[in-house]
């Protein structure tokens, strides 16, 4: 090898990147500690931008285009090394590209349950997954306080970061709206549009935008799901006194395998109460619901009255409902007869 072949060598003329990876938001260009020679070709690709950096201070911001880096291109570089004129001297800057387009599919998701206040069953455990949308809306910032001096960074390390961030802000978001769980699933874009302003206001500093937000799936606690399948199948059923017989009988079956209590805890709190007012008000709409040619309104034979206490008693002794939970209504059905 020549000198003129080694001083070419160590001379960088071309200054590109050719993105290898759908994964990846920044990139250094790697000079190998070579010296960028004056005139050198810089390419910025669609959905790119470059900056070049002169002892750690932020200098020229490129956009896509093909530029000749002389000092009429290098305006803050220029100014930065005091070039007054021209200059025919190699120098030293770093390069880093930045990947503008929107990363899409990055997952998140509760770790724990979490505890919402429920319009129907008064509280209960839920957990919820979900993907969103970032991208990079100022590279300066998105530099200076997340990516550092690292030489790539990819969205799956913005992901692991925001995982912690993500979670809390669903949680507010789902605690403001008051939406049952019941009804969380016809909601989730409604929901995900009120997460999506709490948690840019996390984003704003890094220098990302988060364009979407969507939650794809929630879980209940499998009691509060077996749950809901019964009160769903309940409008299938023609007798109400049959199905809160049998609704009793499973209870007081379940509390026998379990005399710990657990049947009680794993309904969530408030979920007895809420079955008995389910059971009560579902037994006064059918009677609403009957024809309005009937002679008169049905009303509650004392033995009815009984019964209903007696299943009630059966919720109690299951944990279902607590004892003033049962003595309330209790008190409600004794003024009846």
């Amino acid at each position: 090898m020549g000198l003129f072949d080694f001083i070419r060598g160590e001379l960088i003329e071309v200054i590109d990147w050719v993105e290898q990876s759908d994964d990846v938001i920044l990139w250094k260009f790697p000079d190998k500690d070579a010296n960028i020679k004056y005139g050198a070709n810089l390419t910025v690709r669609e959905g790119q931008v470059a900056l070049f950096l002169n002892e750690g201070e932020f200098a020229d911001l490129y956009e896509p285009g093909r530029y000749e880096l002389v000092t009429n291109n290098m305006p803050l570089l220029t100014s930065l090394k005091n070039w007054k004129t021209g200059f025919d001297s190699p120098f030293k800057c770093d390069v880093y590209f930045f990947s503008m387009r929107t990363f899409t599919n990055l997952k998140w998701g509760t770790p724990n349950p979490i505890i919402l206040r429920d319009p129907q069953f008064k509280q209960v455990r839920v957990k919820a997954f979900g993907t969103y949308f970032v991208r990079i809306s100022n590279p300066e910032k998105f530099f200076q306080e997340y990516a550092g001096t690292r030489g790539i960074v990819k969205a799956s390390d913005v992901e692991n970061s925001l995982r912690d961030i993500v979670s809390p802000k669903f949680a507010e978001a789902i605690a403001e709206a008051g939406v049952s769980v019941l009804d969380m699933v016809a909601n989730y874009t409604e929901l995900g549009n009120k997460v999506a302003p709490i948690l840019q206001k996390d984003l704003d500093p890094f220098g990302l935008e988060l364009t979407k937000f969507q939650i794809t799936s929630t879980s209940l606690p499998k009691e509060v799901e077996e749950f809901y399948d019964k009160m769903t199948n309940m409008n299938m059923v023609d007798d109400m006194n049959k199905f809160t017989n049998f609704q009793t009988a499973q209870s007081i079956e379940k509390a026998a395998e379990n005399p710990g209590g657990g049947a009680g805890e794993g309904i969530g709190m408030g979920m007895g109460f809420g079955m008995a007012n389910m059971m009560m008000n579902k037994q006064q709409q059918n009677q609403d619901q009957q024809p309005k040619e009937a002679a008169a309104p049905k009303t509650e034979t004392k033995e009815e009255i009984m019964n209903l206490l007696k299943e009630l008693g059966g919720l109690k002794e299951a944990g279902i409902l607590t004892q003033e939970e049962f003595d309330t209504k209790k008190k409600e059905l004794l003024s009846r007869l």
